[in-house]
């Protein structure tokens, strides 16, 4: 796994945040996010104990989930999101490292002219949160399959 992480609220709930690999079969091509299958996506889920979090993700079919240490806590606008969805459950695609490895280490220079601050290249574009069932197709999850008696 990638990385995951978990915050305690001030209510005793915690919000999970999971870097997971995208299912093959999301819904149609790529899911409206330039992410295939297989592209690490991050996973947050509301609830109230870790243990409840990542059943409700095994519960949807997502049965190798498993969050060992604190490496990468939700951000606090990643918490906003979570909280603020009816479902509790939302995702979007992994944030890419910078290939260089080398972001804030170089100064940047001042744009020149006002108008450059509000260029559509200086500004960095993050892709919204989906509801967990954007990820997982449009049947969604039905269950295990289970014998007739």
């Amino acid at each position: 796994m990638a990385g995951g992480g978990f915050c305690r609220l001030p209510n005793g709930t915690v919000v999970v945040a999971l870097t997971l690999t995208r299912p093959a079969d999301g819904t149609g091509p790529h899911g409206g996010t330039g992410a295939g299958p297989g592209a690490p996506v991050r996973v947050l889920v509301h609830a109230a104990n870790r243990a409840r979090a990542l059943t409700r993700l095994r519960n949807l079919g997502l049965r190798a989930v498993y969050l060992r240490g604190n490496d990468r806590p939700p951000t606090p606008d990643e918490v906003t999101a979570v909280l603020h969805h009816p479902d509790g459950l939302l995702w979007r695609a992994a944030p890419q490292a910078d290939p260089a490895g080398l972001s804030g280490l170089a100064p940047q220079s001042p744009p020149s002219s006002p108008s450059a601050q509000f260029s559509p290249s200086a500004q960095t574009c993050q892709e919204l949160w989906h509801p967990i069932r954007a990820l997982l197709g449009p049947a969604g999850y039905a269950g295990p399959a289970r014998p007739a008696a």
